[in-house]
């Protein structure tokens, strides 16, 4: 797996980053502004509610989101086509009330309504109460996260980080996870309230704890443009998953 990092990546861990990232070359790609202004505040307001005292939370059905995801979807079927759907959710607030600093990883599991067996999928843990499985990697390869920005992201309000590149790579051991980003380097991924952020779904990432008094807001969806086998189905998030 090292090799083939290595393969992917001849250049120094602290050279210089592309100014603007692209999702195919880095695995992140910013769309500015791509939220409205007006649509941010509704927005907040559901997300409050979602969330009530909670610094993070992994949805099941949220129809509140309904008239939030015009802009996302169409993002989201730039890439992956216009069978592409949101198939799960999860939101954030992250402020020095509510801090946590999640290390390096890749997203390996997906949302199902409930447990079933099918070829090539596994592990099966529940989280949250939510039935989660670990799919074949292909399925993995063609997922995408859009990160909604509710608040602005400067270096010291926990930007997403990414290891540009290791999406590439395959599904990485733990034990490489630490080489494979000195390898990529990192860059973080600031942004401005309304900023849509757009990752794919193997790309190694992390986040630092926020080291403002500010409140860090994120809803985050994620989308796939395919079937599960029977008997398995996306969890979705709303009524029409």
């Amino acid at each position: 797996m090292w090799n083939k990092a290595a393969a992917y990546f001849s250049r120094e861990p602290n050279s210089p980053k592309p100014a603007f990232m692209k999702l195919g070359r880095e695995g992140a790609e910013r769309r500015a502004g791509a939220l409205p202004i007006g649509q941010l505040d509704a927005l907040a307001r559901v997300t409050r509610d979602l969330l009530g005292s909670r610094p993070g939370a992994r949805l099941g059905k949220a129809t509140e989101l309904d008239d939030f995801l015009t802009v996302p979807n169409a993002i989201a079927a730039e890439y992956l086509g216009s069978a592409a759907r949101p198939v799960r959710a999860m939101l954030f607030d992250k402020d020095p009330a509510r801090n946590w600093s999640p290390g390096w990883h890749q997203d390996r599991t997906i949302a199902v309504r409930a447990r079933g067996e099918a070829a090539g999928y596994s592990a099966w843990p529940l989280k949250h109460g939510i039935h989660h499985v670990v799919p074949p990697i292909a399925l993995l390869q063609r997922m995408l996260t859009l990160r909604i920005h509710l608040d602005p992201v400067g270096e010291d309000s926990a930007p997403l980080l990414i290891a540009p590149g290791s999406h590439k790579i395959g599904l990485i051991p733990e034990g490489a996870i630490a080489r494979t980003v000195a390898a990529c380097g990192t860059t973080a991924c600031l942004a401005t309230a309304g900023d849509i952020w757009v990752y794919a779904s193997l790309v190694l990432h992390a986040s630092e704890r926020n080291l403002t008094t500010r409140r860090r807001r994120v809803l985050q969806l994620f989308y796939s443009a395919d079937e599960l086998p029977p008997p398995l189905g996306w969890l979705g998030i709303s009524g029409g998953n």
